[in-house]
């Protein structure tokens, strides 16, 4: 009886669904929104839960940046006690012309003035600090690039000038892409975290505070998720994580991302669990939906407590039978602890509790849904150009929409790489068809064609099957993403990527030494390298190659060598664009799982109550490899520029390094290495970027002949060849320009073609110059 009366009240009762917040915490990109909330949102919306999402770092910059905002910074300075340095106390006599400029620039960045770039270029307009004491030879930089890019990254400047005097002052963590991030950085240990957050807030972190007052009293959130994909967000969350717990002490908070599911795996520190309730591990869709059902079930108790408190006092019901009600409750509901996934948080004893239940199902990629960037405000967003690198570019300037091709790495082998953790080790795709639905739904919300597709490394079968939909839809995007410089990626597959809005790859190089590759296990070679950037590039495809130095066993000798590789790649002409990065050990590698199989010594930091990931090491048979770091930056940033190519490698250091030992032109004779001869391809698809052609038929001088025009975006050709052919050909380019579905294969197209009418051959056609135009006009074979 009483199960049925709480059942009866359950129904009964008004029930508000819950109101959920998702919050990017400051700071990750000024340019672009990070997709986690947009994602989360999406499969939310889809499983029946409303939310709303907010990115605070934006705001936190835009409230900064503002008239109203810069005053409150120089009036911080002025009544504190900083010791200035020349640099800022110059930038605060200045402070009447950042404060007359700051709004214009904000709205030039916002690509909402373009019309300032002229006075930004050539008028005196900004005032110039220490960021433009370096500034490059600007009329080579953006010769070619135009006024309105010169001006942007003059803007990118002085807005960078401001950070460092905030830095300097009344925001010593600040910075555009992190906030507080040495806080988090291999902190094993909580201590100097909490400090910080025990401290007494700073002019920024009032700001912040201020912005997030406002959006909560806005959206009275009953649940508030953070995303920290970066240890520069951790801080910002926390922060905003206690704020919250004095606004409503009921609400709960959420956290996860990148940077929990990498350093927080062994989390034991209680005193996080102040600011968050529950930390979730890898992909946060089934671990949220499990927790949302368990918070919805306590607001319906607590609902249900409160009413009938009400109705005793009122004396419509007795205490005993609400009190039978309230136990019934207890027992009945649906969802508890022992559901959760991967999740993290304080027991009632006060300790670090995980709870995963191994049975739920992980959420497979194809059903996670499409994100959803609505309540984001998209043209609030700077597009800004910090340094003069192509690539670099494409990461800061521009709104591109966060997109997976698949979910985890297909190859999931580097022995450098986290592949041990979930986001690499699953593995799973979705259909080109259910991603081209996704993309198409996306353009229509944002109304943004530009895509950046943040796999850790795009399967080039996917990527293949999604550009094939594409160009099946006459969907128009722009996109670009990371790959490996596998040799799936052939010329003709650049091609078809190209046609489809490719405009840039990039992939990791890393140390440029087969020894090391194999040691690696990165499942590529120098020759595969250069062959496949060479493809990239001659179908317009821009190529970043990620470098490294300071991998394990790597010397002096195997450096240099690396970077004489990176040196003829560059002359080459087939790489454009590439950064070195320093080996890193972690712990969820398998370099840091086994150090012995490679020869270095882990020397800490010893495992502590919170973050583990970054291990130090010692590498004994190595070189120095610390020294070598501002030569090989040094060098490349000569390179990515055509500059001094020609030098010696000695040049770029200040101490003495060995002589290369490769061959000067190992990379141009690996991409003049002749590939297969398309007779030994007839397993491929054939595929025609082309428009079909009209057919008409000649009489000739000497014998019929049949006449292909093709009328296509650039120019108008013509191909002659005997008419037996020409019927061949327009038949087989028709198909294949109306029906993307049916593949055909070349050697299926061999049984069809005409060998007693033309008294050729197939396998002689594949080498006249008829088929040989075709291939170069854009029929392709993958």
């Amino acid at each position: 009886m009483v199960r049925y009366l709480y059942a009866l009240f359950r129904c009964s009762a008004v029930v508000t669904s819950l109101r959920i917040l998702l919050v990017t915490p400051p700071l990750t990109q000024l340019n672009t929104p990070y997709p986690a909330t947009a994602y989360l949102k999406g499969f939310l919306s889809a499983r029946g839960y409303a939310s709303t999402q907010a990115d605070l770092g934006l705001e936190l910059v835009l409230k900064l940046f503002s008239q109203a905002g810069l005053r409150r910074v120089f009036s911080a300075i002025e009544a504190g006690s900083f010791e200035l340095s020349d640099n800022a106390r110059r930038m605060v006599r200045l402070q009447h012309s950042y404060l007359a400029t700051i709004e214009p620039v904000i709205r030039f960045l916002q690509n909402k003035d373009n019309t300032l770039a002229p006075r930004i270029c050539h008028g005196r307009f900004l005032p110039e600090a220490s960021r433009f004491d370096n500034v490059a030879d600007l009329d080579t930089a953006f010769g070619t690039m135009g006024l309105t890019d010169q001006a942007r990254h003059l803007a990118t400047l002085y807005m960078e000038d401001l950070a460092d005097l905030i830095k300097e002052t009344v925001g010593p963590q600040f910075g555009f892409s992190r906030y507080a991030e040495k806080l988090a950085m291999s902190a094993t240990s909580f201590e100097p975290l909490y400090e910080a957050l025990q401290a007494p807030p700073n002019l920024l972190d009032q700001l912040l505070l201020e912005s997030f007052d406002d959006l909560v009293a806005r959206t009275e959130p009953d649940v508030v998720g953070f995303t920290v994909p970066f240890p520069g967000n951790l801080y910002g969350a926390l922060r905003l994580a206690g704020r919250l717990k004095e606004l409503r002490p009921n609400a709960k908070t959420l956290m996860g991302g990148g940077y929990p599911n990498t350093e927080l795996r062994q989390i034991k520190e209680p005193r996080f669990f102040d600011y968050i309730d529950y930390l979730t591990l890898d992909d946060g869709e089934g671990p949220w939906l499990r927790l949302l059902e368990y918070i919805e079930q306590e607001h319906i108790d607590r609902h249900a407590e409160q009413s009938e408190a009400s109705r005793v006092l009122s004396g419509t019901t007795t205490l005993t039978s609400a009190r039978e009600i309230l136990c019934v409750a207890q027992h009945v509901r649906p969802s508890n602890k022992n559901s959760f996934q991967r999740t993290f948080l304080r027991n009632e004893a006060g300790e670090v509790e995980y709870c995963n239940n191994t049975e739920a199902p992980n959420i497979p990629h194809h059903e996670v849904g499409t994100p959803d960037y609505s309540d984001l405000p998209l043209s609030e967003y700077l597009s800004v150009i910090e340094v003069l690198n192509p690539m670099h570019r494409l990461w800061s300037d521009g709104r591109w929409n966060k997109l997976t091709v698949a979910h985890g790495c297909y190859w999931k082998r580097c022995s450098f790489c986290d592949v041990t953790l979930d986001y690499i080790s699953r593995y799973e795709t979705a259909p080109a068809a259910l991603l081209a639905d996704r993309i198409e739904q996306i353009v229509r919300q944002t109304g943004q064609t530009g895509f950046h597709f943040v796999d850790e490394a795009a399967p080039p079968l996917a990527l293949r099957d999604l550009a094939v939909e594409l160009l099946k839809r006459r969907t128009n995007i722009t996109w670009w993403g990371n790959i490996r410089f596998e040799k799936t990626f052939t010329p003709d597959l650049c091609r078809l990527l190209a046609a489809s809005g490719c405009i840039a790859v990039s992939g990791g190089l890393e140390v440029a030494s087969d020894r090391l590759l194999a040691l690696m296990e990165k499942g590529v070679t120098i020759a595969q390298v250069a062959r496949v950037t060479d493809g990239f590039t001659q179908a317009g495809i821009m190529v970043h190659a990620y470098l490294m130095y300071g991998f394990p066993t790597q010397t002096a000798q195997e450096t240099i060598d690396s970077l004489e590789v990176v040196r003829q790649l560059f002359a080459a002409g087939v790489i454009q664009s590439g950064y070195w990065h320093r080996f890193s050990m972690t712990a969820h590698s398998p370099v840091g799982k086994n150090p012995a199989k490679y020869k270095v010594v882990p020397i800490g930091p010893e495992p502590g109550d919170f973050a583990w990931n970054d291990l130090w090491h010692d590498d004994p048979t190595g070189a120095d490899h610390e020294q070598f770091g501002p030569g090989l930056a040094k060098a490349l940033y000569n390179y990515l520029h055509g500059v001094n190519l020609a030098e010696p490698l000695s040049f770029w250091f200040d101490f003495k390094v060995p002589r290369p030992t490769l061959p000067r032109h190992l990379i141009q004779q690996a991409v003049q290495e002749a590939p297969k001869p398309d007779f030994a391809k007839q397993n491929l698809r054939l595929f025609w970027l082309g428009n079909a052609p009209e057919l008409r038929l000649e009489s000739g001088k000497k014998a019929p002949q049949a006449v292909l025009t093709f009328y296509e975006q650039a120019e108008d050709f013509e191909i002659k060849t005997t008419p037996a052919i020409g019927q061949w050909l327009q038949t087989l380019l028709t198909q294949l320009t109306t029906d993307y579905d049916t593949k055909v294969l070349l050697k299926e197209a061999a049984s069809s073609f005409p060998v007693a009418e033309s008294g050729l051959s197939f396998e002689r056609f594949l080498s006249s110059g008829t088929w040989l135009k075709l291939r170069e006009k854009g029929l392709l074979l993958f």
